[in-house]
């Protein structure tokens, strides 16, 4: 582990996906002096307490993560962030990979950043194929009906009707407060 120079500070940052999640697993037992937590989908480009933490680090600060894929989105995103935080002077770890990124970092370490998020956000994709997947088998099945209608069954009925009597699709999604596609989704399930 690299300690923060010139007596930088080691700021921690946390995500996890879903408000319910346990963020204590992340960076438990590893000494802080602060620590950002973001209860948001890695895809999701709205992170605050992200934005808040690249803010508050300054030159000497070390940037503690628990996994690459918490960090970043995509392996672009990931490079672009450390690189961008490396020539601010600030030292990017994570704790799961062992590794730690300086801005002084030789070709093989470039290299094991760019190999280790690319697995990470090939993992991801993995992850959500095979999420796909068992929805596509649990529907099949008849196991699976998807979220259920925020709207009424009125409301269901009402949209249907208008729509088959020639109304505006826009006009009808403005009215009853829903986007353009709930009206063609409506229609094409009556």
């Amino acid at each position: 582990m690299v300690a923060a120079k010139r007596g930088g500070k080691r700021i921690g940052y946390i995500r996890v996906s879903t408000v319910d999640q346990n963020t204590a697993r992340q960076l438990d037992g590893v000494e802080l002096d602060k620590v950002f937590t973001d209860k948001a989908s890695g895809k999701d480009t709205n992170r605050p307490q992200l934005n808040a933490a690249l803010d508050y680090l300054r030159d000497g600060d070390v940037l503690v993560v628990h996994s690459m894929d918490r960090l970043a989105r995509n392996i672009s995103d990931l490079l672009n962030t450390v690189q961008t935080l490396n020539e601010r002077g600030v030292v990017v770890e994570f704790v799961k990979e062992s590794l730690t990124f300086t801005g002084d970092d030789s070709a093989m370490s470039k290299l094991m950043l760019t190999i280790m998020g690319g697995v990470a956000e090939f993992e991801r994709a993995m992850i959500r194929e095979r999420q796909l997947e068992g929805i596509l088998k649990a529907k099949q099945a008849g196991k699976f009906k998807g979220r259920k209608s925020s709207m009424s069954d009125a409301q269901i009925k009402a949209i249907s009707d208008r729509v088959a009597a020639g109304e505006n699709k826009s006009a009808l999604a403005r009215e009853f407060g829903i986007t353009r596609q709930t009206v063609y989704n409506v229609v094409a399930a009556q």
